[in-house]
């Protein structure tokens, strides 16, 4: 084994509890009690997080020293950011529709998703060589995208993956191709 990268979405949210599109928002206070993961990942030889606040704030709680990188930014959402997802089911339901059916779409005036699966997967092949262990802390959305480059599967298998704050994903990489990893609980 070549590189070992882990992914680790960012600590509950506001947004996330109340089914609300992301905004740059700091983690719920008691997100930063439940942060005990380090040991679940071990030491890392390279670490970055998303440029958000509530990815820098669980970052700093897991005591990582990381650099801020633009490739693991949230999804523009544009003008549905911060606004619950149940409100556009029923004031703009087509426009939603249109969202999830069409991964190149941005009606919300933002980012499309397809966006988002290029900008991912740019990252992971230019470090598919890296070795030693990478953390990245970052949102589901990103870790969605990095799941389906992996595994080479179509966009609509995007809405299959779930991600939960603080919710880690294991790849590695032969520095040829990336791999998802499942490991041993009892390590």
């Amino acid at each position: 084994m070549k590189g070992r990268l882990s992914w680790i979405c960012h600590g509950p949210t506001r947004a996330n509890r109340e089914g609300r599109f992301p905004d740059d928002e700091p983690l719920e206070a008691k997100a930063l009690e439940r942060i005990q993961l380090t040991s679940r990942f071990g030491t890392a030889d390279q670490a970055w997080t998303s440029p958000a606040l509530r990815a820098r704030q669980t970052a700093a709680a897991l005591g990582l020293d990381v650099m801020a990188e633009p490739s693991f930014r949230e999804c523009d959402y544009g003008r549905w950011q911060g606004r619950p997802i149940t409100e556009l089911h029923e004031t703009d339901p087509e426009a939603l529709s249109q969202w999830m059916l069409d991964f190149d779409a941005a009606p919300h005036g933002g980012e499309s998703l397809s966006a988002v699966f290029v900008r991912v997967g740019a990252w992971m092949k230019s470090h598919i060589g890296d070795g030693g262990h990478i953390v990245v802390v970052t949102h589901a959305t990103v870790i969605r995208a990095a799941i389906l480059h992996v595994l080479q599967a179509p966009p609509p298998a995007f809405w299959s993956i779930d991600i939960e704050p603080l919710g880690i994903v294991e790849m590695t990489s032969d520095g040829r191709r990336w791999q998802l990893r499942f490991p041993n609980a009892a390590r």
